[in-house]
């Protein structure tokens, strides 16, 4: 089974092209008028093994949030098709990574519900251009696109870049797990049958 995705999505703000490989080896080939945001999503296809193409322009003269959060909608659309009906995977995934004097921990579950806990206390408002608040806003699209339950925690940090790629890299590597096939489970990995 292949498990890939294809997003387009085209608003007067924004424009996305994204393709996705969940079972891939960690190759990118990222676009985005927001540099800091393109190195976290190199990050996470790296760490999580995830071959990703992402293609994105947007009002960035504005500020950088709506492109921000659009490539977010868009990654948890193509999360969402790619998955499609979910069985056989191990469903849960957590992982927790340092970076440095960081430590982020993130738990999630490919459950069907949305839903993020963002425990990731601001130190700085900037990493260079790029506002700290807007990560929150990445998850929250990414959940609410992919209906995945995601939990983020961050256990030290003082550096507000290391923060994020720990918790950039603590994610992709938890989606990999959850997203990873079990032999030993048939069908959905729930009692309802469904996800």
């Amino acid at each position: 089974m292949t498990r890939t995705a294809e997003v387009h999505r085209k608003t007067s703000e924004t424009e996305v092209r994204l393709t996705l490989a969940i079972d891939g080896s960690g190759e990118y080939r990222i676009n985005t008028p927001v540099p800091f945001l393109t190195h976290m999503l190199e990050l996470f296809s790296k760490h999580g093994l995830f071959n990703l193409e992402i293609d994105a322009s947007g009002d960035t003269e504005v500020d950088f949030h709506h492109t921000v959060e659009d490539i977010g909608i868009c990654l948890g659309q193509a999360f969402s098709r790619a998955l499609g009906k979910k069985e056989s995977i191990k469903r849960y995934g957590e992982a927790k990574v340092p970076m440095d004097e960081a430590l982020a921990q993130v738990t999630l579950d490919i459950s069907g519900r949305p839903h993020l806990t963002c425990n990731i206390p601001r130190k700085a408002n900037k990493v260079g251009q790029f506002d700290t608040e807007l990560v929150e806003e990445f998850f929250q699209a990414f959940v609410n696109n992919s209906n995945i339950t995601l939990h983020i925690n961050l256990l030290s940090g003082k550096n507000s870049h290391h923060i994020i790629e720990a918790v950039f890299k603590s994610f992709a590597r938890a989606l990999d797990a959850a997203t990873q096939f079990d032999p030993r489970v048939s069908g959905v990995p729930s009692t309802k049958g469904a996800l």
